[in-house]
């Protein structure tokens, strides 16, 4: 077996269908060593306030989903974009949505912890593509 591009990744969405999906397409494109999946955005930023404080286990890629109930990925990035040391992390955050709503892809863009949007399901093509 050979090595997994990244050592960590993050899925952060409500769906647990999704989430299964995704970790075992993660997985079969032996695209990251370890798998994190948490359902809530808001146990996420637990979490990742977390890492960024003792600056360990910080997820090399994220990704995102847009709409969650209890707080929705931009008001995610909006939290995180206010822990001390994420601008300075080296980890990438990709959108995995749904949406083709033109105001949500123009707020992806326009966000800086934002590497891309990624078309859901995703694939490992999509994968494939990131460096």
């Amino acid at each position: 077996m050979s090595a997994s591009k990244f050592k960590s990744v993050l899925l952060i969405d409500d769906s647990y269908i999704d989430n299964l999906i995704n970790h075992k397409i993660i997985l079969n494109s032996n695209f990251a060593e370890k798998i994190m999946v948490i359902d809530s955005p808001i146990d996420a930023l637990v979490y990742l306030k977390q890492c960024f404080k003792k600056a360990v286990d910080i997820p090399e890629v994220v990704f995102l989903d847009l709409r969650m109930p209890e707080m929705n990925g931009f008001e995610f990035l909006r939290e995180l974009n206010m822990v001390e040391g994420v601008k300075d992390a080296d980890f990438k955050i990709f959108i995995l949505s749904s949406s083709l709503d033109p105001d949500d892809l123009r707020k992806i863009n326009a966000d800086n912890l934002v590497s891309k949007f990624i078309s859901k399901p995703l694939t490992g093509k999509a994968l494939e593509e990131i460096e």
